[in-house]
C-alpha cells in the first residue's frame, strides 16, 4: 500500500504545510488530517500511517503544549524529521462581509497571540475565540448558522473553504515561524548529515542544588550545543519536573554520544526522542561551531591513551 502521513487537520493548516515540505511527493490523498495532535500520535503508534507531523514551538509563543506532553508521557515515538513553516496569518469571512460587520473572530490560541495588536487597533470590540487549528477556524466560518462572523487563518485555508480576505498580513511579528517535527515508529534512526539535532527528555534523579547544571555539564564539557531546553512538569505531583533539550550533533557522534552516557548516568531515566538533519535553521550542509577537541577522531584518540593507561603503557 502506498504511505499515508497524519498531520494536523482539517486541511489548510500550517501542520499540512509542513508536512508537504516534508513529504513533497505525497498526494492529497496520503496526507491524512486528524482532529487533534493527540490523534496524529495516536495513528502512528497504530500503524495506522507511516508518519505524522505535529506542531513543536512557535517563534513567538514557545512550545506546543500538546504535543510536548506526548513526547514525554506517551508511548515512545522517534522524531525523525523538522521543517520551519513562516507563519503568515489573514482575516478571512463569508463573501458579502466587510470588516465592521465582524463581531466575533475565532483563530487557534497561538495565532490570537500574534494578532492582538492587529484586532485591538483594527476590530477592537470584537470577541476572540479560540479552536482547534486556524484552518477549524477557517471550516467553522464557512459552515451555515457559523457562530463566528470571520476566522484568523493561513491563506490556503481561507481560499479552501470559500471565504474571502478582509486583510493579509493581520501577525504582529512579520518574521513568526513555527517548528513542526515528524513523527516515526521505532527502527533505524536517519544517517548523520552534519547538521543535526537530537532531542531527549532528561528526569532529574531527585531535587538538590545543582541537580540542572549535572545534565548541562555533561554537554558543555564536550563542546555539544544546546538549541532549546525547557522544563515541564511530569505530571508526578507539584514541583516535579522534566527537561526537554535539543542538541546540536547526532547520537552517533562521540561527542553526543559521550554527552547523553553521562546524561544517563546522572539522571533517575533520559527519554531519547531521536536524532535528526536540522531543517529549522540555516541548511542541512551548515555544520554546527565545534569547540577544538570534541571531533570524533578527538575522541578516539583519547579512548586509545586511556586503553594504553590502563594496560600500563605509560611511556
Amino acid at each position: 500500500m502506498p504511505n499515508r502521513y497524519a498531520y494536523l487537520g482539517p486541511e489548510g493548516t500550517f501542520t499540512e504545510a509542513a508536512l508537504r515540505d516534508l513529504r513533497p511527493d505525497a498526494s492529497a490523498e496520503a496526507r491524512v488530517p486528524c482532529d487533534g495532535v493527540a490523534a496524529v500520535f495516536d495513528a502512528v503508534r497504530a500503524g495506522a500511517v507511516d508518519g505524522g507531523v505535529v506542531p513543536l514551538e512557535n517563534s513567538v509563543e514557545g512550545g506546543v503544549t500538546t504535543t510536548i506532553a506526548e513526547l514525554i508521557n506517551g508511548e515512545s515515538l522517534l522524531i525523525t524529521g523538522e521543517t520551519a513553516v513562516p507563519v503568515e496569518f489573514a482575516l478571512f469571512a463569508r463573501p458579502g462581509t466587510v470588516l465592521e460587520d465582524v463581531k466575533r473572530v475565532a483563530t487557534h490560541p497561538h495565532a490570537l497571540a500574534q494578532c492582538r495588536g492587529w484586532l485591538s487597533r483594527h476590530i477592537p470590540d470584537a470577541d476572540t475565540h479560540t479552536v482547534s487549528s486556524t484552518a477549524a477556524a477557517a471550516r467553522a466560518v464557512s459552515e451555515p448558522g457559523a457562530p463566528y462572523d470571520a476566522a484568523i487563518c493561513a491563506v490556503i485555508a481561507g481560499e479552501r473553504y470559500g471565504l474571502h480576505a478582509l486583510a493579509v498580513g493581520v501577525g504582529d511579528r512579520p518574521d513568526a515561524a513555527t517548528r513542526f517535527i515528524y513523527l516515526s515508529r521505532a527502527g533505524a534512526l536517519p544517517e548523520p548529515t552534519g547538521a543535526d539535532l537530537t532531542s531527549l527528555i532528561a528526569f532529574i534523579a531527585d531535587d538538590h542544588p545543582g541537580a540542572l547544571i549535572e545534565v548541562l555539564n555533561q554537554f558543555a564539557v564536550r563542546g555539544v550545543n544546546l538549541t532549546r531546553l525547557e522544563s515541564r512538569p511530569t505530571g508526578d505531583g507539584l514541583g516535579s519536573y522534566c527537561f526537554c533539550i535539543d542538541a546540536e550533533g547526532h547520537v552517533a557522534d562521540a561527542r553526543v554520544g559521550e554527552a547523553l552516557m553521562g546524561i544517563r548516568r546522572v539522571c533517575r531515566d533520559v527519554r531519547f526522542l531521536g536524532s535528526y538533519p536540522r531543517r529549522s535553521k540555516g541548511t542541512e550542509l551548515d555544520p554546527p561551531l565545534r569547540p577544538r577537541a570534541t571531533t570524533d577522531a578527538d575522541f578516539a584518540e583519547a579512548e586509545r591513551w586511556l586503553a594504553r593507561v590502563r594496560a600500563g603503557d605509560i611511556a
